[in-house]
């Protein structure tokens, strides 16, 4: 049974308040631009219990939860419950941590707010690269990956594999032979294999090169566990501790789970559970652009750099033009190559979409893994949404 459990409000986000007193003639030009955000807030509002309408009709399948941001203001915040112990009754749920029908595991954490975010991991994992590359001047994106990835029993004489540099495993070009386009519990995907497999890393460096490096988009989560590495190796901290004090602890985000590899490692590719007001935190920090409470967290450049279409037209199949940065999507930009939309995009229906230009947040946590919904969230942002505000 799916019940819309919280209805539409509106809140201010009190954290990012910041009262000015101006002279008379601001006061007015203000009160102009209030009147104006009111007008847009209520138009939204019609088109946010519209969606919500067709959510729980079930057009968009399994949704937990839809929350939208705009100016710093929570517009709507809808829970959906969902009886997944029921649902998945028909499939294996054994309980294993990626088994993705073990209700113990998925979509929330041992019936806790945390929900997985799946491959939104990447794009958090990026963030915390960024953290690590701004306090480490000795590194950079161009700085190859193989050295600071030493200690496998694994073939590091290929010359090929040799040059990945960190911005080629960043932009999913590594060349690497990788098969991750398959359904997740076929046994030939290399993302089933690899979280089947004891040692993440070694399974992903023993992997052929099948491209030169830098020259051809292949999606793989592998590629982001070696970034997950080599985050540890130029901090020295693993990076679930190294996400604690340099982005969780700084934005207020104390609760959260990390899924932890067989030789101990974190999983970076698709391992993080949030609850969605700590991911929403996450998307204000990027409209922010690295900003929170006035201290910068992660830099401006590593922001604007991520969220730009570095690779176009990388996923033809599904929308021509779709661009992608350092381990986000980018689903709208500009004839100049800006970027109109960039989203984190996660298995089963995990959303975080920024709209920069209207100052606005999407999210949508869902659980789509084993039927194809009617419509799909990834597109209510750029089909509902903003052809709204335009239209106002």
């Amino acid at each position: 049974m799916r019940t819309a459990i919280v209805k539409i409000i509106t809140l201010t986000f009190s954290i990012l308040i910041i009262v000015t007193l101006f002279g008379c003639n601001s006061k007015n030009k203000e009160s102009i631009k209030d009147t104006k955000r009111v007008t847009s807030q209520n138009v939204l509002s019609v088109v946010i219990d519209s969606i919500n309408s067709d959510i729980n009709n079930g057009d968009y399948g399994l949704i937990d939860r839809f929350m939208v941001i705009r100016n710093d203001e929570l517009l709507a915040d809808y829970k959906y419950e969902q009886d997944y112990e029921t649902m998945a009754q028909k499939y294996d749920t054994v309980n294993h941590q990626f088994n993705f029908n073990s209700t113990d595991w998925h979509p929330y954490y041992k019936q806790t707010e945390l929900h997985t975010l799946q491959s939104v991991t990447k794009s958090i994992t990026s963030i915390l690269l960024g953290i690590a590359l701004d306090l480490n001047g000795d590194y950079n994106v161009s700085n190859k990956a193989m050295p600071l990835l030493t200690g496998y029993n694994t073939d590091f004489q290929d010359k090929q594999k040799q040059n990945i540099s960190i911005e080629d495993l960043l932009t999913m070009r590594s060349g690497l032979q990788w098969n991750e386009e398959t359904d997740h519990n076929d046994t030939t995907n290399d993302c089933f294999r690899l979280e089947s497999s004891d040692n993440w890393i070694e399974y992903v460096l023993s992997k052929p090169m099948d491209t030169i490096p830098g020259t051809k988009f292949v999606y793989n989560g592998g590629a982001t566990v070696l970034l997950g590495k080599i985050v540890r190796t130029i901090t020295g901290k693993r990076i679930d501790d190294w996400a604690e004090e340099k982005l969780f602890e700084p934005l207020g985000i104390t609760d959260y789970y990390w899924k932890e590899t067989p030789y101990g490692e974190i999983d970076t590719e698709g391992g993080l559970y949030l609850k969605a007001e700590d991911l929403a935190k996450i998307g204000i920090l990027f409209l922010n652009k690295g900003k929170w409470n006035d201290k910068q967290i992660v830099s401006e450049s590593w922001v604007n750099t991520s969220t730009s279409p570095l690779i176009k037209d990388v996923k033809p199949e599904w929308r021509r033009d779709m661009g992608y940065g350092y381990q986000w999507w980018i689903p709208e930009y500009t004839n100049k190559g800006e970027s109109s939309i960039y989203a984190g995009n996660g298995y089963g229906g995990q959303y975080l979409m920024m709209a920069p230009e209207y100052n606005l947040i999407i999210i949508f946590n869902g659980w789509n893994i084993n039927d194809e919904p009617e419509k799909s969230t990834w597109r209510v942002l750029q089909d509902r949404i903003i052809p709204t505000l335009k239209n106002k």
